[in-house]
Formats: C-alpha cells, sequence, structure tokens
C-alpha cells in the first residue's frame, strides 16, 4: 500500500491510483463514524467485511444492468475499481420512516411508507448533509435533468435488489445453494 500514490482518504475509505489509467485501489478502513463524525471508535475487521460486503452487492447489481464502480475485489481489504466523477449527493431510498424523516414529519419509526420515497441530501458534513429539492439540485448545476432522471430510475432499481435481499434472505434472491 505505501508506494501507491494516496488520491483520497474519507471516513471509511482511502483511494489509491490504480494499476491502470482510470482505475482506482479502494482500501476498506476499520474506521467507524456515527452523526457526522461526532463518535469514532475502530472496529477490528470491519474493512474486511465491507469490502466483502460491497463485492457481493455490486456484482449482484452488475449482474441486474445497474452500472457499478467494481472492478474486482484484489484482497481482503482492496477492490480494483473504475475512477467516477462524483456528484455531491446522497440518493436515500426509504421503504420505511425512520431517523430524520421520522423526525421531520413526525411519522413514527418503523411506519411502512405507502410506496418507495426518494430523498436527495447534499453531501456536505459540515452543513450536516442537509436535505435538498431537485429544483436546487437543477439550479446550482449539481446535476442535469438527465443525471436526476438517471439517478432517480437506478435507485430504484438499487432498492428492489436490496428489498429482494433483505425480504427474501440470501438464498433466494441471489441463487447461492444451502
Amino acid at each position: 500500500m505505501a508506494r501507491r500514490k494516496l488520491v483520497y482518504e474519507g471516513k471509511a475509505k482511502i483511494l489509491y491510483e490504480g494499476p491502470e489509467p482510470g482505475t482506482l485501489v479502494q482500501y476498506f478502513k476499520d474506521d467507524a463514524t456515527a452523526f457526522n463524525a461526532e463518535k469514532k471508535d475502530i472496529i477490528e475487521g470491519k474493512g474486511v467485511l465491507n469490502n466483502r460486503l460491497s463485492e457481493f452487492f455490486m456484482t449482484g447489481l452488475n449482474t441486474l444492468g445497474v452500472p457499478t464502480h467494481f472492478i474486482k475485489r484484489l484482497n481482503m481489504r482492496e477492490q480494483l475499481i473504475k475512477a467516477v466523477e462524483i456528484v455531491p449527493l446522497e440518493v436515500i431510498v426509504r421503504n420505511y420512516a425512520a431517523g430524520t424523516m421520522s423526525k421531520r414529519l413526525g411519522i413514527e419509526e418503523g411506519t411502512a411508507l405507502p410506496r418507495p420515497i426518494v430523498e436527495f441530501c447534499l453531501k456536505d458534513d459540515a452543513l450536516g448533509d442537509p436535505l435538498v429539492s431537485e429544483e436546487h439540485i437543477i439550479a446550482f448545476n449539481w446535476a442535469s435533468q438527465q443525471d436526476l432522471d438517471d439517478m432517480l430510475a437506478l435507485a430504484l432499481r438499487v432498492n428492489d435488489f436490496l428489498s429482494g435481499v433483505m425480504y427474501g434472505g440470501w438464498n433466494s434472491c441471489c441463487g447461492f445453494q444451502n
């Protein structure tokens, strides 16, 4: 790892230059944060688990035709990934009321929603990742209307996949044998 050029370090991952142009090596850390990094700890093995879970989910999404950055797992903590352009937004798909939605709207945590609800937040810890509307996204040029439409469609496809995994179990969703 020390010989690779550092590209970015975040709360959970470190990105290094990859072996080929347009690739990166993503290293998963054991660092754990909560509440916009106000609470910090180290959980031994977290990076290894996150690497394997990421591989599982990205491989499943790729199989369904959902484009991801994942190329392959390199070892227990690293993946080879495609370099991508980052949009400064969090896309949240909610099937149940929880967290900030429950607080904001006074809906009891765990209440099933009538349909998946997609929310967008500006990815900025200093501002507390504020909720933003589609109007904000277009007006401030964080994404084009076409990008926004694509993000919405992909987010709902990813939600369908993840719902299948979580509701149906690993075996029924992903073809694993007991």
